[in-house]
Formats: C-alpha cells, sequence, structure tokens
C-alpha cells in the first residue's frame, strides 16, 4: 500500500554542503562524523553514503538500531552508539553488527564481558566522566575498569572519549581546560594500559576552536557542524563557523490568495487585526511541520525571492502570510520556509533565525523539521 503524504511541504537535504562542511572540519581520517537523531533529522541513510564519499572511516550514532541500519546498508566503517546499550535487544544488535558499543558503567563493562567469545570478540569505546556530569567513569574508577578489562581478552578497548559541556561558551573557557586536562590524565593512563586506544574528546565546538587541541586527542567527533549550525552563534567567537552551509531547506506551497479588510481578524482567536486592507497568502504549513506556533505572526519566510512575514496563529497544517503589494503570488507558488533562493540584498530564512526568537538551539530546529517532514536530497 502507498503511504499516505500528510502534507506538500518538503525539506530539501543539500548532500553536496553537508559533504563540504565535513571536509572543513579537517582530515577525514582524524574524524567521526556524528549521525544521531536520524542524522540530525536529515536523514541517516543518505547522510552516510555523502560523508563515506568523501573519506569518512567511521561513525557515531545515537543507538544500536541506527548502528544496524548503516550495516545492512552495507557501511563497514566503525560505528559506536552514543546512547550506550540499556536493553539485551541493544546488546543483539550490537553483537550482531559488529558494532563498537560505548561502555558507561561497570554494569555496562559486565554485560560486554559476557558476550565477547573467542570466536566474536568485541570491540569498546569507554566513555569517561570529565565534567558533563551525564554518562561514564570517574577518574577513581579507571583501575577498576582496566582490571576487569584484563579478566577477558576477547575484550577490546579501541577508544576514549569524553564530552565538553562548555565547549560553545568562551566565558567558560577555563571550565573547558579543566576537562581537557582531565581527559589527559584519563586517556593517558587507558593508553598505557592498551596502547592501542584511540582518544576522542571534542565536539563541534572544539573542532573549530582550535585552541582546545591537546596531545591526546586522535578523532574528534563535528556534529550540527556537518548541518550547518554554528556552536559559536550570538558569542565573540561565532566567526569561526561563519563558512558553514546550512544543508536543510523548507519549502511548502501556496494554498490559496485572499484578502482581509481592515479590522478584520485572522485565524484562531483572532491575534491579529489587519490596519488596513491586506493580500493574504495561505501556506500549506503549521506547527505539523514543526513551524513553532510560538512563532504566531513573528514567522518570516521568502517568497518571490523576498521576507514575508506571518500573520496570525500557526495553525496545524497551515500559516498565513502577509503578501500586500505583491502582485504576482498566486495558488502553487512554492513558498521558502528556511533557505530558498533571496533576491540581492535579501537573506533567507535559517534554522538560527528561527532558534533565537524561540529562545533555543538550532540543533533542535533542524532535528524537529527534517523529522517531521518528506525530505528530498540534492547533491
Amino acid at each position: 500500500m502507498t503511504p499516505c503524504k500528510f502534507s506538500h511541504t518538503l525539506c530539501h537535504i543539500d548532500l553536496g554542503a553537508l559533504k563540504r562542511n565535513f571536509l572543513r572540519c579537517g582530515n577525514p581520517a582524524m574524524l567521526m562524523p556524528v549521525l544521531k537523531s536520524d542524522a540530525y533529522g536529515h536523514g541517516l541513510l543518505e547522510c552516510a553514503r555523502a560523508l563515506a564519499s568523501v573519506g569518512a572511516e567511521r561513525f557515531a550514532v545515537g543507538c544500536a538500531d541506527e548502528g544496524r541500519a548503516l550495516r545492512e546498508a552495507g557501511f563497514l566503517q566503525d560505528i559506536v552508539p552514543l546512547m550506550a546499550q540499556v536493553t539485551d535487544e541493544d546488546w543483539e544488535l550490537v553483537t550482531a553488527n559488529g558494532l563498537m558499543p560505548l561502555v558507561c558503567s561497570m554494569e555496562q563493562l559486565e554485560a560486554a564481558s559476557a558476550r565477547a567469545t573467542k570466536d566474536h570478540p568485541l570491540s569498546l569505546a569507554i566513555k569517561l566522566e570529565t565534567g558533563m556530569h551525564r554518562q561514564g567513569f570517574r577518574e577513581e574508577q579507571l583501575p577498576q575498569v582496566i582490571e576487569k578489562i584484563r579478566q577477558n581478552q576477547n575484550l577490546v578497548p579501541r577508544l576514549a572519549l569524553s564530552h565538553c559541556s562548555c565547549a560553545d561558551i568562551p566565558e567558560r573557557h577555563d571550565y573547558t581546560l579543566v576537562q581537557v586536562d582531565r581527559f589527559e590524565r584519563m586517556a593517558t593512563g587507558l593508553a598505557a594500559a592498551f596502547p592501542d586506544m584511540k582518544a576522542s574528546l571534542f565536539n563541534s565546538a572544539g573542532v573549530l576552536d582550535t585552541t582546545y587541541r591537546h596531545n591526546m586527542e586522535d578523532i574528534s567527533r563535528p556534529g550540527v557542524v556537518l548541518y550547518g549550525g554554528n556552536p559559536f552563534a550570538g558569542t565573540s567567537k561565532e566567526a569561526l563557523g561563519a563558512n558553514l552551509e546550512w544543508t536543510m531547506s523548507l519549502s511548502t506551497p501556496i494554498l490559496q490568495v485572499t484578502s482581509l479588510r481592515k479590522g478584520e481578524g485572522i485565524s484562531y482567536g483572532h491575534l491579529f487585526h489587519a490596519d488596513r486592507d491586506m493580500k493574504i497568502a495561505v501556506a500549506g504549513a503549521g506547527y505539523a511541520n514543526a513551524l513553532p506556533r510560538a512563532l504566531t505572526s513573528r514567522l518570516d519566510a521568502l517568497l518571490h525571492g523576498k521576507r514575508v512575514r506571518s500573520v496570525g496563529r500557526v495553525c496545524m497544517n497551515m500559516t498565513m502570510f502577509d503578501v500586500s503589494g505583491m502582485e504576482d503570488v498566486k495558488a502553487g507558488d512554492e513558498l521558502w520556509l528556511l533557505g530558498g533562493e533571496a533576491l540581492p540584498g535579501v537573506k533567507p530564512v535559517t534554522p538560527q533565525e528561527w532558534a533565537e526568537k524561540l529562545g533555543t538551539i538550532s540543533y533542535e530546529v533542524i532535528c524537529l523539521v527534517g523529522n517531521s517532514n518528506a525530505r528530498v536530497w540534492h547533491e
């Protein structure tokens, strides 16, 4: 049976921009691109193929089932599920698909040891707690970790990794250096016991800001920068991400062009009343397409290369825009809620613009938009 399509809205993914952003991050051999949450809403398999074509040697995913999907699609790269393993099913997916499980606790290390055999040794990624206070082993636990791994020669520790909590906040530079120092000590201790282990600390912010680089860093993990997001947006280091390209655009058709007379209200609750006679374009996207209802009467879009502003409440499947003064607008015209081709002197709307208006981050915007709409991929 053909799947039902609930909307004509399309999320456009620019794989060419994705590849260029990846190559801006450095030597592909020293990178582990992060494809969690369906590649931040951009499509796991499509993005993995694009990145593999320009040299990606390993991938980080969110859960083990994303790793399974990559394996079934033919990817042979190392794959690390960053959420670790919670259920027996997770562990079965890890072992059946040759994934590199992330081990964050003694219980998970015990579970890994129970599944590692001579015929099926298990490569491990060891998560270190350096200051994020979310997952991982604390420094005082490392002797116990090392001893447990040594008890089973079928456990093969290959990667030590941690995560910086404040690397994207220039004012917290000193705390990031504390994390770097702690990671160096811990990774050095593991490398002394297991010389073949590599180390991975930095995310997108650390990739852009090379002042954080340290001797132990073998592999960095670019995430949002792959998709054009700048972790330093709005900070004193914003220029470090100036060359990144957004990889996601969002378009929807105009359903009808109508009029709004002076004094009339529009949409639910009539929050907006016309202060003059207006021409209104009804667009075929709403909060079901991840257009934030909180941006009622604050949502901009591109129509024929020009900026237009929404009026009235964002509805489930429709949003109204003021197109007064535009003579050539008709049903079927394409409205760009994100991206699109702008006329000279006009800037397209970006996920960062939505994020700033909402008081959130672009990561949230692209994940929600990408996972709420039909997607098409372009080179």
